[in-house]
């Protein structure tokens, strides 16, 4: 069913998001907002908004922003449609008639899934019957005892040719239906269709409302020419959309999150992706949400939909070639589609087994165990292009970089891009240490973590920031960071909307200190997430934990008496200036990591030339900003000379 605008419009217009979200989330108004802990992470501080005059919410500690539909949708794992319909009907709305030909349509597949249900039905009982003993002998041998065969609605086809087909023609289906349903095969050369499973143990494949649309079926005779076969494209069943198992794991996911609290998020619950039917049964019942592609790679389509139950499923492939390159495939349709809050884990049962093999051998215990040892998409990606080739030439270790780059460059978001792009050259570094400190210039030596690249950015002459950046004891902030960086990044944080034309170089660069880091990265988060101007930002970073580093940084500030940190001063020349100053760090900063570069190559007259330039710059830029003089330019940046 389709929702045009006006009927969406009206929809919100009769609802308070306040109203719907405070019947899951505790919700405490503060100014015009509501606040509360949020429903998507584990929290003790407030971080999750709702602003019924913009319709919106947005949570600071998830980076999840939407309205009433899409909180339904991700807290309870619902469609779209399904959304819509619960809140139309707490609103007192009725829904829009469809059109005569989707009525059609509608009734058509409603006819179709009746017959589907009937069939499913039959299956079942046919596995119980004398006629099904081969196939119970099988299920009984692989761990699979009688009491879990309803859950999962397994059953049987017998070898006749027209059983199925004769039982529900009898029922009152036509040859035709059940064609189009995919139950029968209808023969090129206009014979009587007939059975399309036959001799197999059937899985029922269910839609997101738990209604069969099709069935998988795995053959008894091991000569069968198809160890596994899946129902046909119809009306009802799109492949490339569906999941087997994808009813049942959204039913656990919802279950682990409800005894959990909504103060948990669904991370706390790993979703799965696993190959084949009796992996998915055996994950479920060992309590593991979990759903399995169909015979095909798994598409873009079914991405969309794992990333709407939960934000970071498990990829958990065979550690055969053909699971590793089904794993490839994924990491290649995956790449362009990742965004913030959106991607893959990774995870393989060891010893060459599948999820129904651990499970039957080892137990419940075990198998979780295993599934949920997981790695970072980042360093899946890496491991695969490190993989292909030895990399024992310089040549070779120029396409591995190549590849790397390329690899982060089909990301889409432009934003994760650049991040994927410095971590994988981060771990190139770590791969292959360089002369100087630490082993390289972005990897850890000995008795030093490794720190990622982004962190710092000195030359060969500036050591890394300590990796625990985010805890930076408030005597080294007193005793170590300049004021007039000090004072640049509490003017951000108190006027966000100046750094908004900035957020790139937020990112990248910071406030040019890499003590200043974790504010910095706050106020970047906050900046893609748009937040609004009229936020008070600060008491953001109280709420996580930040609070008494701000304060020792607006300490340190106080010492040079900004002229844009005066609330006397006339808007649009503080904003001005602060501008002017930022735009030094900036330089300053691109400029150390030019010479950072420049410092890796060969030496020529160009690269010394090019260096010489590079240090006056810098240190023109540092003599101003030691002597305060920009204080006397305050609309333009002073032109270096």
């Amino acid at each position: 069913m389709r929702f045009d605008d006006h009927f969406l419009d009206e929809l919100k217009n009769r609802l308070r998001p306040s109203d719907v979200i405070g019947k899951s989330v505790k919700l405490r108004r503060q100014g015009r907002e509501y606040a509360g802990l949020s429903p998507f992470t584990k929290e003790k501080s407030p971080s999750f908004f709702v602003n019924d005059d913009k319709g919106f919410y947005h949570c600071f500690s998830s980076g999840k922003h939407g309205d009433i539909i899409s909180f339904l949708q991700e807290t309870e794992r619902l469609t779209f449609t399904e959304a819509v319909e619960r809140l139309a009907a707490e609103a007192g709305m009725a829904l829009p008639e469809p059109d005569a030909r989707a009525a059609q349509e509608d009734k058509k597949r409603a006819t179709l899934t009746d017959w589907m249900d009937l069939a499913a039905a039959w299956f079942e009982s046919e596995l119980r019957r004398p006629v099904g003993q081969a196939a119970r002998d099988y299920l009984v041998r692989r761990a699979l005892p009688q009491d879990q065969w309803s859950p999962f609605r397994l059953g049987f086809s017998p070898s006749g040719r027209t059983a199925l087909k004769d039982y529900l023609i009898a029922k009152g289906a036509s040859p035709g239906e059940l064609v189009e349903a995919g139950l029968l095969i209808a023969p090129e050369d206009g014979g009587a269709p007939y059975d399309r499973f036959r001799d197999r143990i059937i899985f029922p494949i269910t839609d997101t409302r738990g209604r069969v649309v099709s069935f998988g079926g795995r053959a008894m005779d091991p000569a069968a020419r198809a160890k596994y076969l899946n129902g046909p494209e119809t009306t009802l069943f799109h492949k490339g959309r569906l999941l087997y198992g994808l009813y049942e794991a959204r039913k656990l996911l919802h279950a682990a999150q409800a005894a959990a609290g909504p103060e948990k998020g669904v991370e706390q619950t790993p979703l799965m992706v696993v190959e084949g039917y009796m992996d998915v049964i055996a994950c479920q019942r060992a309590g593991l949400p979990a759903v399995a592609p169909m015979g095909t790679a798994m598409t873009e389509e079914q991405m969309e939909v794992l990333w709407r139950l939960h934000p970071e499923p498990t990829l958990s492939f065979d550690g055969d070639k053909a699971g590793q390159r089904a794993a490839s495939r994924a990491i290649d349709r995956a790449l362009p589609l990742l965004k913030p809050g959106r991607s893959f884990k990774f995870s393989m049962v060891t010893g060459g087994k599948d999820p129904d093999d651990v499970l039957r051998e080892q137990g419940a215990a075990a198998l979780k165990s295993q599934m949920t040892a997981t790695t970072p998409f980042v360093q899946a990606l890496f491991d695969r292009e490190r993989d292909l080739e030895p990399l024992d030439t310089p040549e070779r270790k120029a396409g591995f970089k190549q590849r790397l780059r390329a690899a982060a460059g089909t990301i889409a978001d432009k934003d994760l891009a650049a991040a994927y792009r410095d971590d994988l050259y981060a771990r190139l570094d770590a791969l292959f240490p360089k002369p100087g400190y630490g082993g390289g210039q972005s990897g850890g030596g000995e008795g030093r973590p490794w720190v990622p690249r982004a962190q710092w950015k000195g030359g060969r002459d500036r050591a890394p920031p300590d990796p625990g950046i985010r805890g930076v004891a408030r005597a080294e902030i007193g005793t170590r960071l300049k004021p007039f960086h000090a004072a640049v990044a509490i003017a951000a944080l108190d006027h966000p909307a100046w750094a908004r034309s900035y957020d790139e170089a937020i990112e990248r660069i910071g406030f040019g200190d890499p003590r200043l880091a974790p504010l910095a990265a706050e106020l970047f988060d906050a900046l893609s997430d748009d937040i609004s101007d009229d936020v008070a930002f600060r008491d953001i970073l109280t709420r996580k934990g930040l609070g008494e580093q701000v304060a020792e940084v607006e300490r340190v500030a106080a010492a040079i008496s900004a002229p844009f940190l005066d609330p006397k001063m006339e808007p649009h020349r503080a904003k001005a200036l602060w501008s002017a100053c930022y735009e030094a760090l900036v330089e300053i900063g691109d400029s150390e990591r030019a010479l950072g570069s420049l410092r890796r190559e060969a030496v020529t007259a160009e690269t010394l030339t090019a260096t010489r330039d590079l240090r006056v710059r810098i240190g023109v830029l540092e003599r101003r900003i030691s002597g305060l003089e920009f204080w006397e330019a305050p609309v333009t940046v002073l032109p270096i000379t």
